[in-house]
């Protein structure tokens, strides 16, 4: 029986309260190219329970998963082994089945793991304080360049042509509807960050200027310089970080200037899982403490003297805060965060630089084969787990032939840049600890078939 609570009666007073004549008018916003008229064209009006499970079944059984293929895939999304624990804990009843702590102080084991969260969050981002997360890390972007509008009194901000161009969609999204104003810059196929760029750019208008650490073509821009020109204009840096892993061998962005670093979690504790679900990263310095979104946890005792945990800050719309809230982002992503901390607890600090290591040992081991391919260049002078290379022919038309031969091989910038010709040769290649020789010979001896 279908739960319909409200009768047409019913509808028509919100409808008219809202002031549109009818539901079709809630989705005025929305491209009418992009809306279904009527049922989707092929789809059965039923199907047995049976026939949609194998049905559902053959489609994914035309996925070609990460683990089935030598993979070298990254910008922003990236292969890493995940330990048997990690899974095991989070799986537990208490977990699996904890969601947004309303009543806060009841649920101490949650609290307790948001608060250890985000000690090693901030810890890793080299920041004073850290949140207990964000969805992802193109939504923390966001949510970074929206805190500095606030803290600053100004709305100009500027993103460097490092900065992923699905976290610039996410930001400019979002801006339709508020006054920042976002200067985003064009990347160029150079193998030096583009530092001068973006500190030219600073002006006395300037909000806050978007660097990503490393970027999206792999290399390792100046924080401390482009941070020193932000703060000298009154503006903030703003560091994004998509491979957390990268921190157990480079310097944590906080420690070279940077006023608020965002980032996404994935890489530690949270598989690839076919784009999501995720998990965002932010901290920032003390001093922003009442600006940041989300929440924060802390320590404190009971009244018998005992640790305990408590919400100690919720900027969110759901509590007092209303309409002053900072975000309307409802919840962390608790699972995923905690995947990420149990992940963290095993490895260590030791050992996440061990495990930096043997990614950056990895990539130089692919960076040197690819370099003895006839027609490829290696881009970067500098970079961890993840470089570009430039390809004789359009990086796409390559990568699908390598695909056809069960090699995945990166991720064409074309795809990525699809009004940026300049750019189409261009191929992004990561290489993790999951990367083995073999997976490197697969991918040279399919490019030398290829090219």
């Amino acid at each position: 029986m279908r739960y319909l609570p409200l009768t047409p009666a019913d509808r028509a007073t919100m409808l008219a309260r809202i002031g549109v004549d009818n539901i079709d008018a809630l989705f005025s916003d929305v491209p009418a190219d992009a809306l279904q008229a009527g049922p989707i064209a092929g789809l059965p009006a039923h199907a047995s329970e049976m026939a949609v499970e194998r049905h559902m079944g053959r489609l994914a059984g035309e996925n070609l998963s990460a683990g089935a293929a030598p993979f070298f895939l990254g910008a922003g999304a990236y292969k890493h082994h995940i330990p048997a624990s990690v899974d095991h804990l989070i799986q537990r009843g208490e977990f699996l089945t904890a969601y947004t702590p309303y009543q806060p102080e009841i649920a101490q084991g949650t609290l307790q793991v948001l608060f250890e969260f985000q000690t090693q969050v901030a810890r890793l981002l080299g920041t004073d304080i850290a949140n207990a997360s964000l969805y992802d890390g193109s939504t923390a972007c966001w949510e970074a360049i929206a805190m500095a509008h606030r803290v600053t009194k100004r709305k100009k901000s500027i993103l460097t042509g490092g900065l992923h161009p699905h976290y610039v969609a996410t930001a400019q999204t979002m801006a339709r509807f508020t006054d920042d104003v976002l200067v985003a810059q064009a990347p160029v196929l150079s193998g030096d960050a583009e530092d001068a760029a973006i500190i030219a750019a600073i002006d006395g208008e300037t909000s806050a200027v978007v660097v990503q650490y490393p970027d999206i073509l792999g290399r390792i821009p100046d924080l401390a310089a482009i941070a020193a020109a932000a703060q000298a204009h009154g503006a903030l840096l703003i560091a994004v970080v998509t491979e957390p892993v990268a921190l157990g061998l480079l310097e944590a962005p906080g420690a070279l200037g940077a006023d608020i670093v965002v980032g996404e979690g994935q890489s530690l504790g949270v598989g690839l899982q076919f784009g999501g679900p995720y998990l965002g990263l932010f901290g920032c310095r003390e001093k922003f403490l009442r600006q940041i979104p989300g929440r924060l946890c802390g320590e404190t005792v009971d009244a018998e003297g005992r640790r305990s945990f408590v919400l100690t800050l919720s900027t969110r719309e759901q509590h007092i805060r209303r309409e002053k809230a900072t975000s309307n982002i409802c919840t962390n992503s608790g699972l995923c965060a905690l995947a990420f901390s149990i992940h963290m607890s095993l490895l260590g600090g030791a050992g996440l630089e061990r495990l930096a290591r043997i990614n950056h040992g990895k990539a130089q081991a692919l960076a040197q084969a690819l370099m003895q391919v006839p027609g490829i260049s290696v881009l970067n002078d500098a970079y961890f787990n993840e470089f570009t290379v430039i390809l004789p022919k359009d990086a796409r038309e390559v990568v699908d032939a390598l695909a056809a031969k069960g090699v995945l091989g990166g991720v064409p910038l074309g795809r990525l840049y699809t009004n940026q010709p300049a750019l189409a040769n261009g191929l992004l290649l990561t290489a993790t600890e999951c990367t083995s020789d073999e997976d490197i010979a697969a991918l040279v001896a399919a490019l030398k078939e290829v090219l």
